[in-house]
């Protein structure tokens, strides 16, 4: 079973933990089961269309889905899931 890696704002959906593990051939197949384990998380990563929100970043291993199959990126047993939320900030310049 895939483990998934859980960062910390989404970690109250999962009664605190880091790591769960989750069944599912494909990346989508997985949410849905994060999902029915831990209700209200896709919501978290999911838009109202159902992919990915673009602010969410999901690996499978170490490659960034959306270089892959996207949602359809098939799973091995032994793989690592990564949910990576996008952190935006930055040194604002200003205008001179």
């Amino acid at each position: 079973m895939p483990i998934v890696r859980i960062p910390t704002p989404l970690r109250t959906l999962t009664q605190g933990k880091e790591e769960v593990t989750a069944v599912g051939a494909t990346v989508g197949a997985l949410l849905a089961d994060l999902e029915r384990q831990f209700p209200g998380i896709k919501q978290r990563l999911c838009d109202d269309s159902g992919q990915v929100r673009r602010f969410v970043n999901i690996y499978q291993n170490d490659e960034d889905i959306r270089f892959l199959a996207n949602l359809d990126t098939k799973l091995a047993e032994s793989d690592e899931v990564s949910i990576v939320p996008a952190i935006a900030g930055g040194l604002d310049l200003g205008e001179g």
